[in-house]
């Protein structure tokens, strides 16, 4: 799959990444001759460089090595979290300035759109995706399969999340204000803690999710599918 086709369609500002990756893939296509044990540890090398223009080329590889070597899609979605861990950190709320404008970095919404569009009949039994404490402000994630994913105190503030499955995921203690989730799934998802302020949940799931002491002020719950859920002790006000 090329990465005209791993791209959100919606997202112009992800459209920008084709004309700065393009020279960058040619100086890789070396790579496609070598093993993919070969392949990966080349990636792993190529990301701690951590330029921008590598990273999407590096990025691209992986996503086009875990299409190749079914086998090795878990590993390359291990080094792609592990990645998105390094290079964004949840920051403490209060080291968030004013002058912070929340826009995430490409070769992180890149790597971010692969490990959401990766083919799930593949993942491992008993592994769950780690991008817990991550900084994933106004990330564009439509429709991504998120599925017992651990998100535990990410920021997704402002985060486009229509239609996107999180069943079971972990947001505990995580930053959603803001977010859109319309038609979102999230049917037995933890909550508990979550900031959801002025979140958009119209037509979304929430049967059996753990809302307990959950902040939802202001959020949209239009036809939003609560039972089931805990609500306990969660705040509808301030």
């Amino acid at each position: 799959m090329s990465m005209n086709n791993i791209l959100l369609t919606s997202n112009t500002f992800l459209k920008k990444i084709l004309f700065w990756v393009h020279p960058i893939q040619q100086k890789f296509n070396f790579t496609r001759y070598q093993s993919p044990k070969q392949r990966l540890r080349i990636a792993i090398e190529k990301l701690a460089d951590n330029t921008i223009e590598t990273n999407l080329a590096v990025i691209d590889d992986l996503e086009q090595i875990s299409h190749e070597y079914q086998q090795y899609q878990w590993l390359t979605i291990d080094i792609l979290t592990a990645f998105v861990r390094a290079n964004s950190p949840c920051m403490p709320q209060e080291k968030i300035t004013s002058n912070s404008t929340g826009k995430i970095r490409i070769d992180i919404q890149l790597a971010l759109t692969v490990i959401a569009r990766r083919n799930t009949n593949k993942d491992l039994e008993n592994e769950q995706i780690d991008l817990s404490h991550t900084d994933m402000r106004g990330v564009n994630l439509k429709g991504a399969n998120l599925e017992q994913t651990n998100l535990y105190q990410v920021n997704l503030s402002g985060a486009n999340l229509r239609k996107a499955n999180l069943a079971g995921a972990i947001l505990s203690a995580a930053n959603l204000e803001g977010a859109d989730l319309t038609g979102a799934n999230l049917k037995g998802a933890i909550l508990s803690a979550a900031n959801l302020k002025g979140a958009n949940f119209s037509g979304t799931s929430l049967h059996q999710a753990n809302l307990y002491l959950a902040s939802l002020y202001e959020a949209i719950l239009d036809g939003v599918i609560l039972n089931g859920a805990n609500l306990r002790e969660a705040k509808f006000s301030q």
